[in-house]
């Protein structure tokens, strides 16, 4: 930053100065398990289709009607309730985004349980709405008093829950997700599910959606398997989706992005027992995890496991030296002291986890 003017460096807003970028680590060479990614690459036969798709379109032509095809692909995988509209994002960020521009009314604000995703605080924080966290218990379940008493104190524009929750890896009580949909609604605030581990899941709450007009569904492409393409969509009534629609950017999908979006979900089977196997892994790696002593697995619904070990910051260090890169979370929130998560890989990948872990430990 030295060689720009101090005068040009006062155009740019001063907290924005101050925050730190969202942090990608270096993974080349590496056993990749820091990022929720589908360790499942397409079979070859399916990367040829889709090659041959892809160099077939019109690059030279802005993205067109095609995208409603995807639309309405994704309303049938999904079972898109009659009265129904799906909005879609590059990437689940930008909707979250989207949905700040949309919600910034003079006071508004947004509101979410702690530890979460950290693009809830960090969106509203870019649109200067004030972004208020409420701790999670020790045990990673809702604070449902504290979050009904900073709903009514707060009156907040959004509500977050994420369902299983990122890092912890969690659904939460159904009753206590209950009684805060219905405090937000009853003070006219929306309720956005952030489902972007539903792949993984045994619950989802679209079967309960339709219940609550302000609530809205988010789900990503990026678990079902196609976190380069960048594809999270969102769902909920047509009158409240046609308003958050209005600052979309005109062309924020890609054709490369809607024409793999559709390949996909014409082979979902596929991409279904992907899931399934990473299930079946995430169970395996639980119970070899808890067989380590000094390491606390916690239990999850989605494709990664938290884990507390001694020494989160050693045990990382370690793991990185032996090629294995994992995420060290014990720094984002007190509840994740000595925390790490670990990306569920495959049957390979989590035995050479393991083998580290053991050394490491």
């Amino acid at each position: 930053m030295s060689n720009v003017s101090p005068q040009l460096l006062q155009r740019i807003r001063q907290d924005v100065q101050s925050m730190h970028a969202y942090a990608i680590q270096d993974s080349a060479g590496m056993v990749k398990l820091d990022a929720m990614e589908n360790p499942f690459r397409l079979p070859p036969d399916l990367q040829k289709a889709l090659g041959d798709r892809l160099g077939a379109l019109a690059l030279n032509r802005y993205p067109d009607d095609r995208v409603n095809d995807l639309r309405g692909a994704l309303a049938a995988h999904t079972g898109l309730p009659e009265g129904y509209d799906i909005m879609l994002g590059n990437g689940s960020d930008e909707l979250i985004s989207l949905l700040a521009l949309a919600c910034d009314v003079p006071g508004a604000s947004v509101l979410a349980p702690l530890p979460g995703f950290v693009m809830y605080a960090m969106s509203a924080q870019l649109q200067g709405l004030a972004f208020h966290g409420v701790p999670l218990r020790a045990d990673f379940e809702l604070d449902e008093p504290a979050m009904l008493a900073a709903i009514a104190e707060h009156r907040p524009a959004i509500v977050y829950l994420a369902y299983p929750n990122n890092p912890t890896g969690n659904l939460w009580n159904d009753e206590a997700i209950e009684n805060i949909v219905v405090a937000q609604g009853a003070q006219g605030g929306l309720v956005v599910m952030d489902e972007a581990y539903q792949p993984f899941a045994s619950r989802s709450y679209s079967d309960r959606m339709t219940r609550h007009p302000h609530v809205l569904l988010m789900r990503t492409m990026s678990k079902f398997g196609l976190a380069g393409v960048r594809l999270g969509y969102m769902m909920g009534p047509k009158a409240l989706i046609a308003e958050i629609d209005k600052v979309r950017p005109p062309y924020n999908i890609s054709v490369l992005n809607y024409e793999c979006g559709l390949f996909a979900l014409s082979h979902a089977k596929v991409f279904a027992e992907q899931a399934q196997e990473i299930r079946h892994q995430r169970d395996l790696l639980q119970l070899a995890l808890a067989a380590l002593p000094g390491v606390q697995p916690f239990p999850s619904q989605a494709n990664m496991i938290l884990v507390r070990v001694p020494d989160a910051a050693r045990t990382f260090d370690a793991l990185k030296a032996r090629g294995i890169l994992v995420k060290n979370v014990s720094k984002l929130h007190p509840l994740l002291a000595n925390c790490l998560r670990l990306t569920v890989g495959t049957d390979s990948e989590n035995n050479q986890l393991m083998l580290a872990l053991k050394d490491a430990l």
